[in-house]
């Protein structure tokens, strides 16, 4: 099991949800954190709460959609603690549309935040994280990564791709002592939904039943916290729903059947 203590770890989607609640874990081992969201007001009271429990924080607030600014954002991030020992890429957008009337621009920003940009972000911290002797690199991907889910196609084309990319990373950096953490959550109580991209481009501003009922975010922190120190290929987060993770694994007609019959929210 790899120590937080003074240990540098940079969070996406820090500002609330997940993310935040990761951040005061780890802010409680002692860490040196790097927050990033939108929101820098929240993100400032999240840095205020990481420095009340310990831990040592800076705030990075950046719109993940804009890929072309990500190389500075990372210098800038590096700037800080001059390593980064953990990244958790956690930012996402979820979607609510159906796929044949959702705006292909709609469809294009959920996959450039979702995918290009932790795509794009672990390229770049992978040389210096090697020259350092190594590090553990997170991604928070979905149960809608393993299926297709109604009224998500965007999203879960970008959480299965998520899939594709760090799976191989695992492989092909392992002997330089990079270590691939995913992070597969169901239903978890976050505003995810609430800011969820309707087929227009609207936001769904709403919390979802399903999203209500999931499993409070201290909770899933604790599981992902432990799954990161630990450098667990994969840990699974959430309730009875992920028992369609299993049921699409050995019994995937099964599964087919199922997603049909979801009630779409």
């Amino acid at each position: 099991m790899q120590e937080i203590n003074n240990k540098t770890i940079w969070i996406t989607g820090a500002s609330s949800g997940i993310g935040e609640a990761c951040a005061y874990l780890f802010a409680k081992e002692n860490a040196n954190l790097i927050l990033t969201a939108l929101e820098e007001d929240k993100l400032e009271e999240v840095k205020l709460k990481c420095l009340g429990l310990g831990g040592k924080c800076e705030i990075l607030p950046y719109n993940l959609a804009d890929i072309d600014g990500i190389d500075e954002l990372v210098s800038k991030a590096f700037s800080f603690f001059g390593r980064i020992d953990v990244m958790y890429n956690n930012a996402g957008i979820s979607q609510r549309g159906l796929a044949g009337e959702t705006l292909f621009s709609v469809d294009r920003k959920i996959m450039e935040v979702n995918f290009f940009a932790p795509v794009k972000i672990t390229k770049l911290l992978l040389p210096k994280m090697i020259e350092n002797g190594g590090g553990t690199i997170a991604v928070t991907t979905s149960i809608s990564g393993r299926f297709g889910f109604p009224l998500r196609s965007a999203y879960s084309s970008s959480k299965h791709a998520l899939y594709g990319f760090f799976e191989t990373l695992h492989a092909e950096y392992y002997d330089k002592n990079i270590r691939v953490v995913i992070v597969c959550p169901g239903r978890v109580k976050t505003n995810i939904s609430f800011y969820a991209l309707e087929q227009d481009g609207k936001q769904h501003s709403k919390l979802d039943a399903g999203q209500a009922g999931g499993i409070t975010t201290e909770a899933a922190a604790k599981k992902i916290v432990n799954a990161i120190k630990k450098q667990k290929p994969e840990v699974l987060v959430g309730k009875k729903e992920l028992l369609m993770v299993y049921i699409k694994r050995f019994f995937p007609n099964v599964a087919r059947k199922l997603v049909r019959k979801i009630k779409p929210e």
